[in-house]
């Protein structure tokens, strides 16, 4: 299984916005990755600078959204949603997405759940609960 560091996935995301504002071409997962920088502007200063984002910490007390984490996981969504993994995700998130008048929108509402699952998972020991999330965002999709 692929495991990148928290190092990697700053690079990463750091890459792919350089390559982006330089117009240089972008493989698939490049282009799927900077369609979501690019509706979030708020964080094209951090990713401008790899130095300073590979040295940040962003920690809940320290009040700063980690862009990195932000961005993963619509990449995550993205991913769950075209695998249909857990199933049943494609049409929950394609419900909320109406309800919420887009497709952005309605994976910041998919974030919760997930990370709601994550910090439950982390806490009990357990492996993460798919079914708890799909029912999480189903009920949001339909509320």
């Amino acid at each position: 299984m692929f495991q990148p560091s928290q190092h990697d996935v700053r690079r990463f995301f750091c890459t792919v916005y350089s390559r982006q504002r330089a117009g240089e071409p972008l493989v698939p997962m490049d282009a799927l990755a900077a369609s979501w920088i690019e509706q979030h502007p708020e964080y094209h200063a951090e990713l401008a600078d790899e130095t300073a984002a590979l040295e940040a910490v962003y920690s809940v007390e320290g009040g700063r959204s980690n862009p990195f984490l932000h961005l993963s996981m619509h990449l995550s969504i993205e991913e769950q949603c075209s695998i249909d993994q857990p199933q049943g995700i494609r049409q929950a998130v394609s419900l909320l997405a109406a309800r919420c008048g887009s497709l952005h929108d309605a994976h910041h509402e998919v974030m919760e759940c997930l990370g709601e699952m994550i910090w439950t998972s982390q806490r009990s020991g357990l492996p993460p609960d798919g079914l708890a999330y799909l029912d999480a965002v189903r009920r949001r999709a339909t509320r």
